[in-house]
């Protein structure tokens, strides 16, 4: 594991791009727990405005990042992209400290935040592209290892959001954010080098970037992955309720359940990045799926909060597969064109949140929090046959072998 972490940062600019993923992964999750008691209680929003304001400025993002997408792949040098974006994001979150009023926070943050949502896309696909340049044969765990990243700043960002809250208040935690974004920019501006596609590719990703709605192996699978964030988003509103209202539990247990969770990522992450060369993406996907199912058995069955911390093993291999590995599944699939490949991994993220996070609340508000664990079953089971029906000629021809066997 030593010599192929080491062999990691030989690719050329990867230092770099760790850096900066810990950056953004720090500074998100620095955030994103305060936004909401922000705009609700200070800024004065209403729960049904706020839930407006964060689906348009979400979208927006969803649209830049498939606009960037076509041609990203085709000429455009990424170092400047991503400079640009992080730039944005610099602006964006600067904004909350600077409009009171709700429409002009709204047109701000809209249009700064989807000019800064291809900075992770785009950054994953200068890595996969200076993998591809230093001539390395372990793509999959380089990009796994950069997703971790963002996970561990989720480990470290909250606390670091709390201490800053005390000490400067929300003005501390949205300027706070701002500089990690602009020295993001400042390291790409500084230390990466100029990434353009090759010329003699470019017809090539243009074909790909436009045929890849029309392809029943990208368009399937991306409706499997839009089920599987909208389950994880549903799971992280749903159990919290769900261990204090249905199983009577207390937020201490809410807090060792989550804890537990994202502690156990990061080390599954990187762990399943290293067996990229063993298990390919699509097998581990429709693992993923198995696991999901079992997970939701647990829970839709519980009645004690503690039968849930042993359970998280399960959630934090899912969560590790889908987040570690699914952005590894789209560039293997479209490798001529990283930047597409990353960016409906990004869109397909930040689409299945907004679904699950409307539909979760919808769900149990309808018909209880238990019952909307069998949902996200139902959702499971859907996507591990869309995942089965969609994989590729190899793993076909190993099925039939072993069913021969039998």
């Amino acid at each position: 594991m030593h010599l192929r972490l080491k062999n990691l940062f030989a690719i050329k600019g990867y230092s770099v791009l760790v850096i900066c993923m810990l950056f953004i992964g720090v500074g998100i999750s620095i955030t994103s727990p305060y936004i909401p008691l922000f705009l609700t209680e200070d800024f004065g929003m209403s729960a049904g405005a706020f839930g407006i304001f964060m689906a348009i400025s979400s979208l927006s993002g969803v649209v830049v990042n498939s606009l960037i997408a076509k041609h990203s792949d085709s000429g455009m040098d990424r170092k400047w992209i991503i400079i640009f974006a992080a730039l944005s994001a610099t602006i964006g979150y600067a904004s909350y400290l600077i409009f009171n009023n709700f429409f002009i926070l709204l047109i701000v943050v809209t249009l700064f935040n989807g000019l800064a949502a291809p900075v992770m896309p785009q950054i994953y696909a200068y890595a996969h592209e200076s993998a591809n340049a230093s001539k390395s044969d372990d793509k999959t765990f380089a990009m796994s290892t950069l997703r971790s990243l963002i996970s561990f700043g989720f480990l470290i960002g909250p606390l670091c959001g709390t201490l800053i809250l005390g000490l400067a208040g929300y003005n501390g935690i949205f300027l706070g954010t701002s500089i990690l974004y602009l020295t993001v920019a400042s390291l790409v501006f500084l230390f990466l080098n100029r990434h353009k596609a090759a010329k003699s590719n470019t017809k090539k990703r243009i074909s790909s970037g436009t045929s890849w709605l029309k392809n029943r192996e990208i368009r399937l699978p991306l409706i499997a992955f839009l089920f599987l964030f909208a389950i994880n988003t549903i799971h992280l509103i749903i159990t919290p309720l769900f261990i204090v209202n249905e199983l009577h539990g207390t937020y201490e247990d809410v807090g060792l359940v989550v804890s537990i969770c994202a502690g156990l990522e990061i080390p599954i992450m990187l762990g399943l990045g290293a067996l990229g060369k063993k298990i390919s993406n699509h097998t581990l996907m429709m693992y993923g799926c198995i696991i999901l199912v079992i997970y939701y058995i647990i829970l839709s069955a519980a009645t004690q909060p503690w039968q849930l911390i042993p359970a998280q093993l399960l959630q934090a291999t899912f969560v590790a597969i889908v987040m570690g590995n699914g952005l590894s599944y789209f560039t293997e699939r479209l490798p001529t064109s990283p930047g597409l490949a990353t960016t409906i991994y990004s869109n397909g993220s930040t689409i299945g949140r907004l679904v699950g996070s409307l539909g979760g609340g919808f769900i149990a508000q309808l018909v209880g929090f238990r019952q909307v664990y069998w949902v996200c079953l139902g959702l499971a089971i859907l996507s591990f046959v869309i995942f089965w029906k969609t994989r590729p000629q190899e793993d076909k021809d190993i099925t039939t072998e072993y069913s021969r066997s039998v």
